[in-house]
């Protein structure tokens, strides 16, 4: 059985760049967030829990209203622990099977809120990606087209990088100063040692 390494840090840290990278070095990296995507709109049970939660208006052709689920959970902890409740067992569910799978000696899972949720205690180790929240916001007002307000109700919805560095193994700076190949390296040679 592989080592499972957990990939946690805000929004618009840069999660998605060093699971990339950590790909390219020939390591598996499962992604939460794209399979909680396909659980929500697919999974039966998932999708009829969900509308009855939040009514029928959530889903329509192309599958669930990504943005009126994102005002419901955002600005509502309560709910928030709800839609996680019936969708993370089932990423996890999901993650077990893909580490079982694989032959190589670290895979890798990146999630959103891994402390969060309290599902870092399932990995051997977690590497936190951190980036200055100014540079976390340029970069989300230039992929995702979202305003400074709804940016911040996200960022509001997960810890801040003090409090995740506490419970972290590894922590990477992706603030543009330090070069992350070198310390993505550095950590997968502790990792296998």
């Amino acid at each position: 059985m592989p080592k499972r390494i957990g990939i946690t840090g805000g929004i618009g840290a840069g999660k998605s760049t060093v699971s990339k990278i950590i790909e390219s070095m020939g390591f598996p990296v499962f992604n939460s967030d794209n399979e909680a995507k396909k659980i929500i709109n697919f999974h039966p049970e998932v999708k009829s829990e969900l509308s009855a939660l939040f009514g029928n208006s959530l889903y329509g052709d192309t599958g669930i209203d990504r943005k009126k689920l994102a005002e419901f959970v955002f600005n509502d902890p309560s709910l928030r622990e709800k839609v996680n409740q019936i969708v993370h067992p089932r990423v996890r569910a999901a993650f077990d099977d893909f580490a079982r799978a694989s032959s190589s000696e670290l895979v890798f899972n990146e999630a959103a809120i891994l402390f969060e949720t309290g599902a870092y205690k399932q990995f051997e180790a977690t590497v936190l990606i951190t980036c200055p929240l100014e540079l976390r916001m340029e970069r989300l007002i230039a992929r995702d087209n979202s305003s400074r307000e709804e940016i911040e109700a996200r960022m509001n919805a997960q810890w801040a990088d003090d409090k995740k560095e506490k419970l972290a193994s590894y922590t990477i700076a992706n603030d543009e100063k330090k070069p992350l190949i070198n310390q993505i390296e550095k950590v997968i040679s502790d990792l296998l040692n």
